[in-house]
C-alpha cells in the first residue's frame, strides 16, 4: 500500500519539502503520496502579502504578517535555492537585498516551475492531528473553509511547516490600556505611510523593531523611538531614531522607561516576537518552545523525538532560511523513502543533547552563524540536495554583520557573490534609503532591467 505524507503549509518550508519529493521522482524514485493542507487562498507563507489583519474572510486567524514596504535584511545569496539560483529564475543579475515582490516571485518560480500546486489544497486549515497507537498512523482533520465542511484522513508521515512566525507574543505594559493612541504588535504592521507625521515607540531589540522603525522614518515618521528589554541594538541611527531601556509605564501619551527619561508618543508598535504555538496538534505531539538555535525535542532539528514519524522544518532561530528549509526538507524525505536509517532513541537523546550544549556556549552572532553553518553542513553531507559553497555563504553572513555596524541604512547597497554559481550581484543604482518603490518593476528596472 503507498505510503501518504501530510504537509502542513505551503510557504516556504513546505514548498521545500514538496520539491524534494518531486526531485527524487524526476530521478525515477517512487514517492509516496503526498497532501499539503494551506490556510491561506495562495501559497509563499509569510511572503503571500495580504491586507487582511486579524481574522481573514473565513474567521481564520491571519497567518501572515508581511508588510508593504519590506526588502530582504540579509544577502539574498545565503537564501538561495541551489537547485533553482536567482540566474535560473531572473536571467540575469539582480541585487543582494531585493524588495519582498521579488522574493516572492522567486519561491514561487520554483513552485510553478515544479508544478507543485497539484499537491496543495488551499483554503484547508488544518485543525487537530492525532498519533493512534493501535494502527501506527496519524488521523488529520482539516477543513475546507470554501465548503464549510470538516474531514479526516489518514497518514503514515506528518510534516508540520507552518512557520513560528504567526501567533504574536504580547507582553503587558503599566497603563498601556488606558493609552490614547494606536497599539498594536508588528503582525499587524502592513503600511509605513500610515505613520507619516507620528511619534512611534517601538518594543523590541531585533530584527521587526530594526526593520520597522528604519522603514517608518523612511517614509516620514516625525520619530521613532526603540525601546529595549535587554540591550540597546547600538547602530548608528539615522536622526530621529533613539533607543531607551524597556518602558516601565505610560501616563497618557508619555511613555516612561527604565532609565527615567520620557517621550510623548502617537503609536505604539509591539516588536515583541512570536510564539511557537501548534493547537492544531495533541500535546504529545506539540513542539514547546522559546525562539532557539537548536529547539530542544527535535533529532536533527527535524524529528521529533518522541515519536520521528512526525517532523517540524525551520523551527530555528535563523540566519539560514530557504536553503536551510531546503536541506532539512531533503534530509526528512530521505528518512521517509528510507534511504536514511533512524537511530535508537537513546542516540537521538544524545545527538540532541549535543547541539543544545553547544548552542548554551554561544556568546556572539559569529559563533551562532558558525553553529547553523555547521548544522547545514551536517544535513547536507548525508543527502543529494546539489553542492554550494555553504563557507561562502557563512562569511557573506559575518560581512553583513559588519556592514550592518558601519551603515544601518547602507547595508542593502553592498553586493554579495553566489555561492551556488559564482555570479557577483550588482551594487543598486538607488540607494535603498532613496528606493521609495519597493514593486518588482521598479526594482527590475533600477537594476539594469
Amino acid at each position: 500500500m503507498t505510503q501518504r505524507v501530510a504537509i502542513i503549509g505551503a510557504g516556504p518550508c513546505g514548498l521545500s519539502q514538496l520539491r524534494a519529493f518531486q526531485q527524487a521522482e524526476e530521478k525515477g524514485e517512487a514517492i509516496p503520496e503526498l497532501t499539503c493542507f494551506e490556510k491561506q487562498s495562495g501559497w509563499g507563507g509569510l511572503w503571500n502579502y495580504d491586507w487582511h489583519t486579524g481574522t481573514d474572510p473565513y474567521g481564520e486567524p491571519v497567518h501572515g504578517g508581511m508588510y508593504r514596504y519590506l526588502w530582504s535584511n540579509g544577502p539574498k545569496e545565503c537564501l538561495e535555492f541551489a537547485d533553482y539560483t536567482f540566474d535560473d529564475h531572473f536571467k540575469k543579475p539582480i541585487g543582494s537585498f531585493p524588495p519582498r515582490e521579488v522574493l516572492y516571485d522567486y519561491i514561487t518560480g520554483r513552485a510553478k516551475h515544479g508544478d507543485l500546486r497539484r499537491y496543495v489544497q488551499f483554503d484547508t486549515p488544518v485543525k487537530f492531528v492525532e498519533y493512534v497507537d493501535s494502527t501506527g498512523k496519524f488521523e488529520v482533520r482539516v477543513k475546507n473553509l470554501v465548503e464549510d465542511r470538516e474531514r479526516t484522513e489518514v497518514f503514515d508521515y506528518v510534516i508540520v511547516c507552518t512557520g513560528h512566525f504567526s501567533v504574536p507574543h504580547v507582553p503587558d505594559f503599566e497603563g498601556i490600556d488606558r493609552f490614547p493612541g494606536r497599539v498594536m504588535h508588528a503582525h499587524d504592521f502592513r503600511e509605513a505611510r500610515e505613520f507619516t507625521g507620528r511619534h512611534l515607540l517601538v518594543i523590541g531589540g531585533s530584527y521587526s523593531a530594526e526593520d520597522i522603525a528604519l522603514q517608518s522614518l523612511k517614509y516620514g515618521a516625525a520619530s521613532v523611538t526603540i525601546s529595549y528589554r535587554t540591550q540597546a541594538m547600538g547602530f548608528d541611527w539615522p536622526d530621529g531614531i533613539i533607543e531607551r531601556p524597556l518602558l516601565t509605564k505610560l501616563e497618557d501619551k508619555t511613555a516612561h522607561f527604565k532609565d527615567g527619561s520620557t517621550k510623548d508618543v502617537d503609536t505604539i508598535i509591539l516588536c515583541t516576537g512570536y510564539l511557537h504555538h501548534f493547537p492544531f496538534l495533541e500535546d504529545r505531539l506539540r513542539l514547546k518552545t522559546h525562539n532557539r538555535m537548536y529547539p530542544p525535542g527535535l533529532y536533527k532539528g527535524i524529528f521529533w523525538e518522541d515519536n520521528p514519524k512526525l517532523m517540524y522544518l525551520g523551527m530555528q532561530d535563523q540566519f539560514y532560511t530557504f536553503s536551510m528549509f531546503d536541506i532539512q526538507a531533503w534530509y526528512a524525505r530521505d528518512v521517509v523513502l528510507g534511504r536514511i536509517a533512524m537511530p535508537s532513541k537513546e542516540e537521538m537523546a544524545q545527538d540532541i543533547a549535543k547541539w543544545v550544549a553547544r548552542e548554551e556556549t554561544l556568546a556572539s552572532p559569529f559563533e551562532q552563524i558558525d553553529f547553523q553553518t555547521d548544522y547545514m553542513k551536517e544535513l547536507h553531507q548525508q543527502v543529494d540536495y546539489p553542492p554550494f559553497d555553504i563557507d561562502m555563504a557563512a562569511d557573506h553572513f559575518k560581512t553583513w554583520e559588519h556592514d550592518k555596524e558601519h551603515s544601518i541604512t547602507g547595508y542593502r547597497d553592498q553586493a554579495f557573490k553566489s555561492p551556488c554559481t559564482g555570479t557577483q550581484a550588482p551594487v543598486p543604482h538607488t540607494p535603498w534609503i532613496e528606493a521609495m518603490d519597493d514593486s518588482m518593476a521598479a526594482y527590475l528596472r533600477t537594476e539594469g532591467g
